[in-house]
């Protein structure tokens, strides 16, 4: 999240309007408060299991700021279709993992698991189906003898710092061609 308010300056399409969290004590949620950026928090648990009655709460918080798009970041929660199609076209999120790949959590594990001798991130417009949706762009680097899961997400988050900012910048302008990139 940091990476992308910090590159929307000078002739970036977008500006952000609000920086929404589901937890309160999310480092976002304070490093935008003290750079003056408007913040709200829905917290996911007073809802249970009911992912509906939470994303509508998330629309009514999100309605005043009348955002064009909305970026995921860090974002780990699962969000049903009555959310994601009001969005869709317009929502993106950023994934630790060269999709189709390692869909879900512990991606740096499952790569070294399989053996990768690639990972990387991509970006994705969202939809129901999770860490699916058309590719927006992809980060690859070499996977090293010696890497960890902490070593490679580390290596990883570099990359994510990176392409994410440029992949929005091109979203909003309207180009949703894929971005690929060499780390």
């Amino acid at each position: 999240m940091r990476a992308l308010v910090e590159d929307m300056t000078g002739d970036h399409p977008a500006r952000p309007c609000v920086i929404l969290s589901n937890q309160a004590d999310a480092g976002g949620i304070f490093w935008a408060r003290e750079r003056g950026l408007a913040t709200e928090v829905v917290d996911h648990r007073p809802f249970g299991a009911d992912r509906a009655a939470f994303e509508a709460a998330i629309s009514t918080v999100l309605a005043p700021y009348a955002p064009d798009m909305i970026c995921l970041a860090g974002f780990m929660r699962k969000l049903t279709g009555g959310f994601t199609d009001q969005w869709a076209g317009r929502m993106i999120n950023i994934h630790p993992s060269l999709l189709p790949k390692y869909k879900g959590l512990h991606t740096h594990q499952r790569a070294l698991d399989a053996g990768d001798a690639s990972h990387g991130c991509s970006v994705h417009e969202v939809t129901a189906a999770l860490d699916d949706g058309p590719i927006l762009g992809q980060a690859t680097l070499q996977v090293a003898p010696d890497d960890t899961a902490a070593t490679l997400a580390a290596r990883v988050l570099k990359l994510e710092h990176q392409l994410y900012p440029a992949v929005l910048r091109r979203f909003a302008a309207g180009n949703h061609d894929p971005l690929m990139l060499e780390g």
